[in-house]
């Protein structure tokens, strides 16, 4: 289907986009902050209580956060190693995909379900853009394969494997996880009619198992809630850490209670999925119908050729997260290592069954979105942000040179399936990594700033600001957090620094304070890009200002 030497030629090209982007500077919001709040247990040598800022945290438990402080233990506090965890999840991950797609179907099929995870576009900027997801989908989908194997294989080493990595992910978002992997093992359990393989003492073993995996964030949350009765999180008092975790969380997320609501559009990641799972999305969709309609045919009537781990676990999970009231596009990562089997499966059978007629047309389906990628990074490069680097223009035009190779080159139909939709991914992705994201992150106030400081030697100390806007990017790059003051506060100060809004700034003229230095540096939310940004010749209509004056 795809030979050795190509399979890793091309997965040496993906792991190499990955490192590109490792050193990009981190966005805000979620990133940056999730980096601070790992910096300050390393800081403060406090691995028990999470901290949002000055806030406590009650949302998301401690297991990416304490990840993240062991690499900065490990390497320094660095943006390169704070993305360490999440990338050696998403390689656990790919990993899986490839034991799982081999345990339910063949080895072709789970390397090929290996390098559709590592290409698909949720999960390639998910370990740049690296929030919780990235550890959690590597263990999630790790503990499937594990708990499926047992249930094929019945091994005590894959149920314990398998407990491990749910306690892994329960401790990185909660209840979630447990969903995400039990959907897909009760489809299929019940599916092959296998439900005595849970009766065993091996299911003892694994429970205590899970139970020591999450004792430390069990007990970390005892300490800094449960114990503390008096602490007001969210406007509540007597909040417990374990009963939150255990209950509270998941349904604060369906209702949006507490956390907000975002979105009531139930078709939210049926839309959305459209780019997520990019290049693949029209191989996936075909594949989930196709796989679908023959069940339906099928009455569902076992069939040993068959699994519904995938296409079950996808549909249970996806009518799940559709009800919650706050959505956000990366929410879809869990899903995308049974997309990514489901796909490689199809994708497999095409070239098993000598589907030729199917595959010319999928493969005109593949070459029409890698136009699409060709036309995108052309804008990208030339109109959005032009190209001044050197070395970026020879590495992408090395990367257009390979993709450009593998297109008009005359093979199988199915090897040009596989490749020019790995090569979409590669061109749009090293074009992001090596050239947009450094030229977007251009526009990001608080990292900028921070550049400013440490060339003209500002004492981090000395930096206050007022409003409770958080400044997630300056205090990494600082390596201190900006204290938060007023505007009264400031007034009574001598030799200090403030970074300020544009209408911070004016609050600080009106209010008679006076400043004898001052640094500017421009300001857009970069996770939130509209056209009017995009555009060079509008985009000075979208940008704001962020100031950092010294008041004498």
């Amino acid at each position: 289907m795809i030979f050795n030497l190509r399979y890793w030629f091309l997965v040496s090209l993906v792991v190499l986009v990955y490192i590109a982007g490792s050193f990009v500077t981190l966005f805000e919001n979620d990133s940056a902050q999730f980096a601070v709040m790992a910096m300050r247990m390393v800081q403060e040598n406090d691995f028990i209580n999470l901290f949002k800022g000055p806030n406590e945290y009650l949302d998301k438990p401690h297991m990416h956060y304490w990840l993240a402080a062991l690499s900065y233990k490990i390497f320094g506090i660095h943006d390169w190693a704070y993305r360490i965890p999440g990338i050696l999840a998403t390689l656990l991950g790919a990993y899986s995909c490839f034991g799982l797609g081999k345990l339910l179907y063949n080895k072709n099929t789970g390397k090929l379900a290996a390098l559709i995870f590592m290409t698909a576009q949720t999960i390639v900027l998910g370990a740049i853009d690296v929030r919780t997801d990235a550890v959690l989908t590597g263990f999630t989908i790790f503990s499937i394969w594990q708990l499926a194997k047992y249930v094929e294989e019945e091994k005590l080493s894959a149920i314990l494997l398998g407990a491990f990595g749910a306690g892994m992910a329960f401790s990185t978002k909660g209840q979630i996880a447990l969903l995400v992997i039990g959907l897909p093992l009760l489809c299929h359990i019940a599916y092959a009619r296998k439900w005595k393989r849970f009766l065993s003492w091996k299911v003892v073993l694994a429970l205590v198992v899970f139970g020591l995996t999450i004792a430390p964030m069990l007990y970390a949350y005892y300490l800094q809630f449960d114990l503390h009765p008096e602490k007001i999180i969210r406007g509540k008092s007597n909040r417990s850490g374990i009963f939150f975790i255990f209950w509270e969380q998941s349904f604060e997320r369906l209702s949006g209670e507490g956390i907000g609501k975002n979105s009531s559009d139930y078709f939210f990641f049926f839309h959305t999925f459209l780019w997520v799972f990019l290049p693949w999305t029209i191989l996936a969709l075909t594949a989930f119908w196709f796989k679908a309609k023959a069940f339906v045919k099928s009455k569902f009537a076992y069939n040993p050729t068959y699994e519904f781990l995938t296409l079950g676990g996808i549909t249970l999970v996806f009518i799940l997260i559709s009800f919650a009231q706050f959505k956000l596009p990366h929410y879809l990562n869990v899903t995308i290592p049974l997309f990514s089997v489901l796909t490689a499966s199809f994708v497999y059978d095409l070239y098993a069954s000598d589907k030729k007629k199917a595959t010319k047309i999928l493969l005109r389906a593949q070459c029409f979105v890698l136009g699409i990628v060709f036309i995108a990074s052309v804008l990208i490069c030339f109109f959005v942000f032009k190209i001044t680097q050197v070395y970026v223009y020879v590495l992408l035009m090395a990367f257009a040179t390979i993709t450009a190779y593998y297109t008009v080159k005359s093979e199988d139909k199915n090897k040009r399936l596989i490749t020019i939709s790995v090569c979409a991914s590669l061109l749009l992705n090293a074009v992001l990594n090596l050239h947009f994201y450094p030229n977007l992150l251009q526009y990001q106030g608080g990292s900028n700033m921070a550049k400013l400081v440490k060339e003209n030697n500002i004492s981090v100390e000395n930096i206050y600001k007022i409003g409770t806007d958080y400044t997630w990017s300056l205090d990494f790059y600082n390596q201190a957090p900006v204290k938060i003051s007023t505007v009264e506060e400031v007034k009574n100060r001598k030799n200090i620094w403030v970074y300020a809004t544009e209408n911070e700034l004016e609050q600080l003229r009106t209010s008679g304070l006076d400043w004898d230095k001052e640094y500017i540096v421009n300001q857009f939310r970069i996770t939130r890009l509209q056209g009017k940004f995009l555009n060079p010749n509008t985009r000075n209509r979208v940008i704001n200002k962020r100031y950092l004056v010294h008041v004498y």
